[in-house]
């Protein structure tokens, strides 16, 4: 289970191209401008600026995905939470914004239209989190 990390991304919501960017970077662990467009045009259907590629990795830096440095002449970039951390992010953002609405109504009806498989599913997380709070305690 990958826990939450201390640090967030000031900006979760991301955009498909940042989205694509930002999974280039977890794939490489460390890129510059000239790696990720490369990449993006191994597919010969795709056609994008290289100055897009470099705005593209500027706004993952202001929304707090990335960090940036530079070696000699070149810029690089590399990510500030692995892809399991922000994918745990994302899914605590979103758990927490659906059970937020406050109207048990909402969330009884949803637990009541899944089905087996998924009960199971919550079953084994609601067992997980019990394991991991029982060994919190035990510390």
């Amino acid at each position: 289970m990958t826990p939450l990390p201390n640090y967030r991304p000031q900006q979760l919501s991301l955009g498909p191209l940042e989205s694509e960017i930002l999974h280039i970077v977890w794939e490489k662990g460390e890129v510059s401008v000239k790696d990720v467009h490369e990449q993006i045009l191994s597919d010969p259907d795709r056609e994008l600026a290289y100055t897009s590629v470099t705005t593209v990795l500027r706004r993952l830096t202001n929304k707090g995905w990335l960090s940036c440095y530079k070696q000699g002449r070149v810029f690089y970039w590399v990510p500030l939470v692995s892809r399991e951390q922000g994918e745990a992010i994302k899914s605590y953002e979103q758990l927490h914004r659906f059970l937020s609405i406050s109207n048990p109504e909402v969330v009884a009806s949803f637990a009541d239209s899944l089905d087996t498989a998924s009960v199971e599913q919550l079953k084994a997380i609601a067992s997980r989190i019990e394991s991991v709070r029982r060994q919190r305690e035990n510390k």
